[in-house]
């Protein structure tokens, strides 16, 4: 029966239910606090724990959902593509913005690493969080870190990020929506895109263009950061 229970077939149905689920309950709470990516992930978490399923399994059973995340950033190029003339002239300030926000967010695990003395590995599992999936996972396998971790930290980011980044925005007067776009995408990768699509479109596609360029940045400067220390 736990063979069956821990199958592809079982673990997709898992995730995919559990989305749905998220789904209904934002469309008829419509608030921030039930995203569906939060409950989805409680969910999925709680059905594990009950069953005794461990991650590894799970994570076999849902590889084909990972590999959909490539694909799935690549489309956010769509929305991109309909707002490009919101950008022209805004090319270096985006740059600076992306270098900046990457900067910063590895940055901060660093030096946060080291004032409580965490291990290495924790710090290397850490500093990718701000990376897409598909880009923190690999970064973080690569800098001797783990990589369940890094999924775990990667999704708590960005559902963190699309909870308290609209407000925190508004609270710091930033009402510019290629500055918006650009810090959700920058800071919360996915999940913040997702929320950033439904400030605006313009919103929406900058915080897709973010979370390539931030993709990038990160894989640039994680290295050179770990050459300094």
């Amino acid at each position: 029966m736990k063979d069956i229970l821990s199958s592809t077939p079982a673990m997709l149905l898992l995730v995919i239910g559990s989305y749905y689920i998220g789904t209904l309950l934002y469309r008829r709470l419509r608030s921030a606090w039930v995203h569906p990516v939060a409950v989805a992930m409680i969910l999925c978490i709680v059905v594990l724990l009950i069953l005794g399923i461990d991650y590894s399994t799970f994570q076999a059973g849902t590889a084909f959902l990972d590999f959909l995340l490539g694909p799935t950033v690549v489309a956010l190029g769509y929305l991109l593509y309909e707002q490009l003339e919101h950008l022209r002239g805004r090319e270096i300030a985006i740059f600076v913005a992306t270098i900046i926000g990457a900067s910063v967010g590895i940055a901060s695990v660093v030096l946060l690493g080291y004032f409580f003395n965490l291990d290495e590995a924790l710090i290397a599992s850490l500093a990718p969080k701000s990376a897409t999936m598909p880009i923190a996972i690999p970064l973080s396998e690569q800098s001797g870190g783990l990589p369940a971790i890094t999924a775990v930290v990667v999704f708590l980011t960005g559902i963190v990020g699309s909870l308290i980044g609209p407000w925190l925005l508004d609270k710091c007067g930033i009402t510019h929506p290629i500055a918006r776009g650009l810090a959700l995408g920058s800071a919360s990768h996915g999940i913040g895109t997702s929320r950033a699509i439904e400030l605006g479109a313009i919103e929406g596609a900058v915080s897709g263009l973010a979370i390539g360029l931030t993709g990038v940045a990160i894989s640039l400067l994680l290295p050179l950061v770990e050459w300094m220390i």
